[in-house]
């Protein structure tokens, strides 16, 4: 065909003859539907189902944190295994590339969520373990290939947008809950729809995300970010200290929220069903205003103002338990949540570009390190407390204590090294 003849094609026609996973808009949009699934369903559907499971007699609350906990170590687990991976199964991972590991894990998820809905209680804690493996292969490989496709097609701002997805999942799963609650459902019932949901999430993506990583634009220069960043060692171990800290700041809160809430408010109050899906709007609109800020801006000082936000939803959670209260509590806690790990994962490109995929890792890593220690000592606190008000107060206490703890680490880093953008 003459150059004449090929620059005449529209835009908008070569755009529609373009494969599904070339087209910027649905890369994003896939992953978000694929963090809605792993997150928004694999992880966090527990939440508001835990209330309806307490109600129908089949776990006591003390086996509900353990059941939370075996998810948490899951994705811990499954955060080690993608981080080491890289190292010592290279020829592996050439076969077991990002699509299809996300393939396969989103699948698993539908159908770990399902079997939830059988009377094997023994079986739970194995099952929400591995459902948290599932949600951190999933999490990291769909993130590592939409950033790499949007890189490559030249839109890697519109990256942030896959961080809309835990919250858009969030909502879903808690509108959903309180319906059937309405409704007289039974968890079981529950389960077996967000099965059905999770499915259909599952066919979205496969439609899209397809093929090995995007190779890099050919205008990126990796080799003038190692130059120009002076952070060594000590300060990926601050940064990797101060995002486990995080983890452990949230989960306290949006674990036992919907139960928190319950006990706060009479009996007959429709507000607990809704605090869960308000915390998951917050996570979505905070993903997408995160993609709207200078670039030029310090992460570690948004980082900063990310865990100030979640400390003072914990303090008006805890200091005003009334449904104002609780709404702005459950808005602000969600606000930053995937906000913090998207300011996370662009501050460890920049402090340590050669370890794209393993830094990552071991920052998920130890975020989810963090969640392990919230249900079992909030458990514990429960144990050992005059009463269930008193042990989850102290439970907000000892996140919110955390939160400002990651607040001075990273206020430490920018002493070390002051933003020179």
């Amino acid at each position: 065909m003459p150059p004449s003849v090929s620059s005449s094609v529209s835009p908008s026609s070569s755009s529609d003859s373009l494969p599904w996973s070339q087209r910027p808009w649905l890369v994003a949009v896939a992953g978000m539907v694929a963090l809605a699934s792993a997150m928004g369903v694999g992880r966090f559907a527990f939440t508001p189902l835990m209330p309806m499971m307490l109600h129908d007699g089949s776990i006591d609350l003390a086996q509900g944190s353990w059941l939370a906990m075996s998810n948490y170590l899951g994705y811990f687990v499954g955060s080690l295994v993608c981080m080491v991976l890289p190292w010592v199964a290279k020829g592996l991972m050439q076969r077991l590339h990002p699509s299809r590991m996300v393939h396969w894990w989103l699948f698993i998820t539908a159908v770990l969520t399902a079997a939830m809905a059988l009377n094997w209680p023994g079986a739970w804690a194995s099952l929400r373990f591995v459902s948290g493996v599932a949600s951190a292969v999933v999490f990291l490989n769909i993130t590592l290939w939409c950033m790499s496709q949007l890189a490559h097609l030249g839109r890697p701002q519109m990256g942030g947008l896959l961080f809309c997805g835990p919250g858009i999942g969030i909502a879903l799963t808690g509108l959903a809950t309180s319906a059937m609650v309405a409704a007289g459902w039974h968890a079981v019932s529950a389960w077996l729809a967000f099965a059905l949901l999770a499915l259909v999430f599952w066919l979205m993506v496969m439609t899209v995300v397809r093929g090995p990583l995007a190779p890099p634009p050919a205008h990126t220069q990796t080799g003038a970010a190692v130059a120009v960043a002076p952070e060594g060692p000590v300060d990926r171990l601050l940064l990797t200290l101060a995002y486990s800290l995080a983890g452990l700041g949230y989960i306290v809160t949006a674990t036992y929220l919907p139960v928190i809430a319950r006990g706060a408010l009479p009996a007959d109050s429709v507000w607990p069903d809704l605090f869960w899906p308000m915390f998951g709007g917050g996570v979505a609109l905070g993903a997408y205003l995160s993609t709207h800020l200078p670039t030029r801006w310090d992460r570690r000082r948004l980082l900063m103002a990310g865990y100030g936000i979640q400390a003072v939803s914990i303090a008006i959670s805890a200091l005003w338990p009334t449904p104002l209260g609780f709404s702005l509590g459950s808005l602000l806690l969600g606000l930053p949540f995937t906000a913090l790990t998207f300011f996370a994962l662009q501050e460890a490109r920049r402090i340590w570009p050669s370890a794209l995929s393993s830094f990552p890792g071991l920052l998920t890593a130890a975020y989810g390190l963090g969640q392990i220690v919230g249900p079992p000592m909030v458990a514990w606190m429960l144990a050992h407390s005059a009463s269930t008000q008193q042990g989850f107060a102290y439970g907000l206490a000892a996140a919110g204590a955390a939160l400002v703890l990651g607040i001075v680490i990273l206020a430490a880093m920018v002493w070390r090294h002051p933003h020179q953008g």
